[in-house]
Formats: structure tokens, sequence, C-alpha cells
């Protein structure tokens, strides 16, 4: 990565993506991007089957652009869902904030290799509010300070920015949250992504009551440590 002369923004803003997959479904999904530069997008939660060249649009607020598949986040790795993209019609308005000037781009995407936090089973309700969507209750199966698993039969995509709450005891600690794998009918592994001192305090004492998972840390299959 890096070494482009146009340096890419990190920033997630949620669009929809639209024309026909590899087996000739038309689609219109919304997914999430990761980073923009001034000539492509990189998104996350990203559902249809695509293939490298393939020719989609892409809509922001009320404007439009068409964008060519670069590269495609491998199944079953800590990439699924995600999709870089090329802007063909560079010239047209889409984004409504501002991108950095041209420059040599050192940006460096951060993937995740190694599980750092061990998992513990367990058996907490929580409540789970999709940013913009639905609100259900699920189950969580296993936890660690960084995320969690939970066994819930509706499908949420992958990227989906979350506000979830655990329940421990009779007490429910609030965090922001994004799901990073999905599997429908089953369940989705979902990263913490802002957990103020005192709610991770409160996880850190739960789980200081239970017996970890009988592995030690490994590649995140789940997609959170």
């Amino acid at each position: 990565m890096g070494g482009r002369s146009q340096p890419r923004k990190e920033v997630s803003v949620q669009v929809r993506i639209f024309g026909t997959d590899g087996e000739s479904r038309v689609f219109s999904e919304n997914s999430s991007t990761v980073n923009v530069s001034r000539n492509g997008v990189e998104l996350s939660g990203v559902q249809p089957v695509l293939a490298l060249g393939d020719m989609i649009g892409l809509a922001y607020c009320k404007n439009r652009a068409h964008f060519r598949v670069k590269w495609v986040g491998e199944s079953e790795r800590s990439n699924a869902g995600y999709m870089g993209m090329l802007n063909i019609t560079p010239e047209k308005p889409l984004w409504d904030f501002s991108l950095p000037a041209d420059a040599i781009d050192n940006y460096q995407r951060q993937i995740p290799t190694r599980r750092t936090n061990l998992r513990y089973r367990c058996q907490n309700a929580i409540e789970i509010h999709v940013w913009e969507g639905a609100s259900f209750g699920g189950r969580v199966s296993d936890l660690s300070v960084g995320g969690c698993y939970v066994e819930i039969p509706i499908p949420v995509a992958l990227g989906k920015r979350l506000k979830i709450g655990i329940w421990f005891g009779d007490k429910k600690t609030r965090l922001d949250a994004r799901v990073t794998h999905s599997t429908p009918g089953v369940g989705v592994g979902i990263k913490f992504t802002d957990v103020s001192e005192a709610s991770l305090d409160q996880i850190r004492r739960f789980l200081e009551t239970l017996s970890p998972l009988a592995r030690k840390p490994m590649r995140s299959e789940n997609g959170f440590s």
C-alpha cells in the first residue's frame, strides 16, 4: 500500500451500490466507505458477488458515479466483504466532504491478523440497534474485551455500525460496534469501536468470573479481537 499520488481519507459514510452481479442478477445494496480518494473508494459490507473489472454504480446522497472493481476481499479472510473501486467518472461531483490534495499516499490498511484477547464462553442477553435500521435482541455466545459473537437468525451486513447493550446480571453496558463477520441464520461477529473506561472495567470484571475458551489467541475467524 502507499505510493499513490492521491491520498486516501478515512471516512465512514453510507452509500448505495447497484448493478448486475456475476450471476446476472440485478442488485441495489447499501454499503459503507472505509476510505475515499479523488479517484477511488474502499467499501465494507459488500454482499453482491463481483469480480475484478466489473462495472457498477455508486450513489451518495443525490449524486451518482460509475466505478470499476479493482480488488475484492477473499471469502473466509479478514477482508471478506471489502472491495476497492476506481471511479471512471472522477470529473463528476460525488462526495460532499473535502479530500486531501494530491501528494504521495502513505496509507497502510490495517488488517487484523492475530487475536490479541482471549475469548470467553458466555450466555449474555444483548440488544442490537442497527444504525438507521432495525432493533432486535440476541444472545452473546463468546466475549472478549475487543468484541463478541452473537447468535441471531437475522442477517446483518458486514460493516454495519451498531449501538449495542450487553446485560451483565441486572446491569446493561452500552457500546458502539461494527459487524465484522456475518453468517446468515447463525450469527454475527461484532467488534467494539467505542468503549468507555467504565464499560471496559465492567466487561473485565465479568470475564474474570469465566473460564476462557480452550484455545490460545489465534487468527480472528469471527473478525474481532
